[in-house]
Parts: structure tokens; C-alpha cells; sequence
């Protein structure tokens, strides 16, 4: 039987047709105009945005499920409706007299004739009713329930993820159309699908918090058109997310003054400052390994502050269950709030409070020696705004005044930290 062999490449590349090479330009020839944003009236939200929705843009948005993504992008809708014009909300999950209930629930009113609703998965239908409204806004709740048709594979799956995402990418782009999508998240916090779905956007957001909590953060990882790591918070309503002006005082406003276990920390989260209350639980342990139960904050990073808390200040932590929380639902990532952690594990260890004016600032390292810690002049600004008299911090070679009413207790260690605070034996 004759082998069947295929031909060479080279042979078949003879009868293509010449490829034009494309029209290139200079730098110096493209004018550097700032692209014009799409006004968002949600306050928070356009922060975290960089001050708008960028025309031709494709955002992402993910989170947990029922932390709220849905709400939020609803009052997106009805607001930019009532301000910009058309907008389009598809969802692939909900039938339209259940969207019509959460908009009514949410208190917009249902007479908006700029806002369109449409229950739908497929791609080409979606697009077929954008060129029928030539919407400014389209939104699809969720990217993970579009199909296109151009493949068999089931929606879902990670091919028709990757195409659904690259054709709306490719429609926003030939145009001024802004897409805003949904992005259902795995149990370990990335969103799901392809990894490549993050890089094919331009903008994405995070929605965390605590279901249990009524505090949520909309929190920016990637915004080829701002800055990231921005921050906005809202609160959860019964008429559903609503701003939080000044989140420092929300998230204090039910501080127990002089309770043992409570220190106050000054978070950086993107360029806003955020006082938060860190509690401390120890009690003797009846196991031979103590607990260490840390909520909102990582468990290697309790591990090691209560390591050096035991070797560098010679607390008995080894014998101790340790429980450690951030109020309102917070998720600690920074190491700024390290020197609040330790003095509130002393201060349940030693029964005895720390003064209700005095908040703390710094990293704490592996010997025992507090490290400085990026705006600490920002942050030391919001503690003096919110009502705090005194900052413990780590000791500044050089530095702007404290702000006024503001007294500063520097300190080389652990151990002057643990003095200053009135906790040392």
C-alpha cells in the first residue's frame, strides 16, 4: 500500500496571496489626547474606575456568590439609563420579570425608558439587539452563561468562555461600546475559566466581603486606564448597596472603648487610608498544639507574629489558643497592621486595655525591630481626622510633623512598643 505523504509547506505557501503590511505611525504623530470617560454616578465606583468608564472598554467584574455583584451592576444601570441614555442589562440566569423585581425592589423607577432588559445566552442574539439599540452600556450577567455559536462546546466551558470574552472585546473595541461582565469565582477566589479572561479585559474588579457582614469592598486588580489596588466601599442595604462616605468612622462605630484584645490599625488600601479594629482572643489552652484561628487575616502571618511575641517579649503564647478577628469583615493584607495585631494579642494575654485614643502603625519583623510602612503621613492624617490623640509608630529618621493633636510614641521594637502602650510587665 503507498504511504500517503503530505505536502510541503513550502510548496502551498506559493499560490498565497501577498500580505499588505500594515500602517504603522510615529509616536510623535499620535496626538496625546486623554481619552473622555463615561461619567458613573455610583461615587465609589467611579473611584475605583479611575474616574469613569473608558468608551470601547471591557470591565470584569467578580466575586463571590450573592456578596452582591448583581445589585451593584443593576443601580449601575438604572443610574447611567437615567444619566447617559441607553443601556442594555442581558442576564443569561434570570427570567425578566425576575430582573423587573430586583430593579423594583432595589427602589428605581421602573418608567426609565433609557435602561433595556434581555434575558439571553446567545452571543449572536446579544449582538443582534446591541445593533438594533446601539446602547452606550452593555452589561451580561454572567460571561459564564454566554454561548457562542461558533462553537458546540456547552457555555461554560473554557473555550466558549475565551470566545465569548475575545468577540465582545472585539465588538467594544470597533466602537464606543463599554461592556461591563459578570465573572462567577472559583472556591479558591480567582475567577473562573480561563486565566487568559483576565488579560483579554482591560479593567478588573473585585466585590468582597463577608455575606454575613454588611460591609463590601469593590476593589481594583488590573485598569489599564487607572491606577489599581483602589478601593470603594459600600454597605449592604435592604434597598441595596449604598456608598460609605467615611469608612474609618463606619467601621468604628461600635467599638467597645477599654476592652482588653482591641487595638486600632491604619490600613492603606490603594491611596485611601482605612482605621480598622483588630481583636485578640487568648485562653489557656487544653490541647498539646495551641489553636491559632485568625478571621480576615492570614494564618502564616498570626503564626509568626505570635513566634516573635513569644521569643522577642517573652509572652507565654506557646501555651495559649489564640482567635484573632477584623471587624466588619475585612481581609488584611498589608503588613502595616502587624504591630495592632501583636499589641492586641498582649493586650488579651495581659487582661488589660489599650488606651481608646491610640492607634497603631508598623511592620513588625522576625527580630523583634518595627519597620516603617509606605504614607504614613496619610495615615496618620485620617487617625487625627477621625478623633485619635495618640500614634504608635516605628522611630523616623526623618518626617513630616505629626498632624495637629496628634502625638507620636515612636519605637525601635517590640518590646518599647509593648511600654509605650502601657502593656509591658
Amino acid at each position: 500500500m503507498e504511504a500517503i505523504t503530505e505536502a510541503p509547506a513550502a510548496r502551498a505557501s506559493r499560490h498565497k496571496p501577498a500580505i499588505t503590511a500594515p500602517d504603522a505611525r510615529r509616536l510623535s504623530d499620535i496626538p496625546a489626547t486623554d481619552e473622555e470617560r463615561l461619567p458613573v454616578p455610583i461615587g465609589e465606583m467611579s473611584r475605583v474606575l479611575g474616574g469613569g468608564l473608558v468608551p470601547g472598554s471591557v470591565t470584569l467584574l467578580g466575586g463571590e456568590p450573592g456578596i452582591g455583584k448583581s445589585t451593584l451592576l443593576t443601580q449601575l444601570a438604572g443610574a447611567m439609563a437615567a444619566s447617559l441614555g441607553c443601556v442594555l442589562y442581558v442576564s443569561g440566569e434570570e427570567s425578566l420579570r425576575q430582573l423587573s423585581m430586583r430593579t423594583r425592589r432595589l427602589g428605581m423607577d421602573g418608567a426609565n425608558d433609557s435602561l433595556y432588559l434581555l434575558a439571553e445566552t446567545n452571543l449572536e442574539r446579544i449582538f443582534a439587539a446591541v445593533d438594533q439599540l446601539d446602547p452606550a452600556l452593555l452589561i451580561i450577567d454572567s460571561i459564564q452563561t454566554a454561548h457562542s455559536e461558533a462553537l458546540n462546546s456547552a457555555p461554560g466551558m473554557v473555550g466558549q468562555i475565551r470566545e465569548c470574552a475575545s468577540q465582545l472585546q472585539q465588538r467594544a473595541k470597533a466602537g464606543a461600546l463599554s461592556v461591563l461582565l459578570v465573572g462567577h469565582v472559583t472556591k479558591e477566589g480567582s475567577i473562573a475559566g480561563p486565566r487568559v479572561l483576565e488579560h483579554i479585559v482591560d479593567t478588573v474588579l473585585y466585590l468582597e466581603g463577608d455575606p454575613f457582614q454588611t460591609f463590601r469592598l469593590l476593589r481594583s486588580v488590573k485598569n489599564r486606564f487607572g491606577a489599581t489596588s483602589e478601593v470603594g466601599v459600600f454597605e449592604m442595604s435592604a434597598t441595596g448597596l449604598v456608598e460609605v462616605a467615611n469608612p474609618s468612622e463606619a467601621f468604628l462605630q461600635e467599638r467597645a472603648a477599654n476592652a482588653p484584645g482591641s487595638a486600632i490599625a491604619v490600613l492603606l488600601e490603594g491611596t485611601r487610608p482605612l482605621l480598622v479594629e483588630l481583636q485578640a482572643l487568648t485562653s489557656r489552652s487544653t490541647f498539646s498544639y495551641p489553636r491559632r484561628t485568625p478571621n480576615g487575616l492570614d494564618l502564616n502571618r498570626l503564626l509568626m507574629l505570635c513566634a516573635v511575641l513569644s521569643v522577642r517579649a517573652g509572652l507565654p503564647l506557646h501555651e495559649q489558643d489564640v482567635f484573632v478577628n477584623v471587624v466588619g469583615g475585612l481581609r488584611i493584607r498589608e503588613p502595616a497592621s502587624d504591630l495592632a495585631t501583636a499589641l492586641a494579642l498582649a493586650s488579651s494575654l495581659r487582661d488589660r486595655p489599650l488606651p481608646s485614643d491610640v492607634v497603631c502603625i508598623g511592620e513588625l519583623g522576625l527580630s523583634g525591630e518595627l519597620r516603617s510602612v509606605g504614607q504614613l503621613d496619610a495615615r496618620l492624617q485620617e487617625a487625627a481626622q477621625v478623633g485619635f490623640r495618640r500614634a504608635i509608630v516605628p522611630r523616623r529618621r526623618r518626617g513630616n510633623p505629626a498632624p495637629a493633636g496628634l502625638q507620636l510614641e515612636e519605637a525601635r521594637d517590640l518590646r518599647g512598643a509593648l511600654q509605650a502602650a502601657g502593656l509591658a510587665e
